[in-house]
């Protein structure tokens, strides 16, 4: 008669389980409570309880499995188990949109949270049709994304600035790609080429005027892309330029 196989046990932490980031730094063996909103999404949206699996990471450290010890109304309490994997290591790009309407900002926040970006630096420019950017809001936009892709480390995000102080402030050591609705090279081309920091420039809906275009161009760090024959939306720019980055010079190429 054959051998009655073993019982399967499930792996823990399991796939399914919460992620979220939190502020405070983890080490094995430590408990951390968590309140208010993510309280609230662990208790009443998950429904954890006691001995459930929640995958937290702190932007530090890296990401660790945690064990609910208590979930009640106003807040839950986590015991740090086991460190899963170290913070990683995302490509030294940097994004430099221009503002869009809220709902399209929003859009890029998130996807280029989601496709690994290190820092996002919003821009103002002439044709901006916003000029003002809520970063606590924009954070939680990041932050919730970060916790959907499991990334370990969160994007820097900073307060919005103007074009010509972008480009005062540069640093000398980085280049700047910018995209150019009146051509460049093709943007694969010039991204399979470079080696060390970058940041890739999106302009606003109806793109550069003329004299923020020469003001680009004239910078010494400056290099003009085309992302192709049709004219992208801001939010569709960003995208379509981080994913071919990310496709020649980032982390999508796998190890060597």
């Amino acid at each position: 008669m054959p051998a009655t196989p073993a019982p399967r046990i499930p792996a823990w932490p399991p796939k399914s389980a919460p992620r979220l980031f939190v502020e405070q730094a983890l080490e094995a063996g430590g408990a951390i409570t968590l309140d208010g909103t993510q309280a609230h999404y662990l208790g009443r949206v998950m429904r954890v309880a006691p001995g459930d699996a929640v995958i937290v990471s702190d932007d530090q450290t890296g990401e660790w499995a945690t064990r609910v010890v208590d979930a009640g109304k106003r807040s839950v309490t986590l015991e740090v188990v086991e460190r899963l994997r170290e913070r990683e290591e995302v490509p030294d790009l940097w994004l430099c949109p221009a503002l869009l309407k809220k709902d399209r900002f929003d859009f890029v926040l998130e996807k280029a949270t989601e496709l690994g970006v290190a820092r996002i630096q919003p821009v103002i420019t002439r044709r901006c049709v916003a000029d003002k950017l809520n970063l606590e809001r924009a954070r939680t936009i990041t932050t919730e994304a970060a916790e959907q892709c499991a990334r370990t480390a969160l994007p820097e995000l900073e307060p919005p600035l103007k074009l010509d102080a972008l480009l005062g402030e540069w640093p000398s050591e980085r280049v700047l790609f910018f995209a150019d609705e009146e051509g460049g090279d093709p943007a694969a081309d010039a991204f399979c080429y470079h080696e060390g920091p970058a940041a890739i420039l999106i302009g606003p809906e109806g793109g550069f005027d003329d004299a923020e275009r020469a003001a680009i161009r004239a910078h010494p760090q400056a290099r003009a892309i085309s992302l192709g024959p049709r004219i992208l939306r801001g939010e569709t720019a960003a995208i379509a330029a981080l994913s071919v980055w990310m496709a020649e010079a980032g982390d999508w190429l796998g190890e060597e």
